[in-house]
């Protein structure tokens, strides 16, 4: 299982929320992988991701959960739960 975080160089809440995972990643248990959208249009169009910053939770190839927009560290640690 892992989450993948589909962002944008230019985006300002993907910024962010790289910002609060990286203060939270003493919390984070699982891993999360980066794919910039500018730079990898065949996931973007494999998970039908619209907008970003985008965050979805798979195993294998199934999805198990999304979340669009950014949160704060508590909404993300809840989003991380299984």
């Amino acid at each position: 299982m892992k989450v993948i975080k589909f962002y944008a160089d230019w985006c300002g809440p993907c910024n962010g929320l790289s910002k609060i995972i990286e203060g939270a990643k003493d919390k984070i248990d699982i891993t999360i992988e980066n794919v910039n959208i500018d730079e990898d249009s065949s996931m973007v169009a494999k998970y039908q991701v619209r907008s970003v910053p985008t965050m979805i939770m798979v195993d294998g190839d199934t999805e198990i959960k999304r979340k669009v927009g950014t949160m704060g560290e508590k909404e993300l640690l809840n989003f991380l739960k299984v």
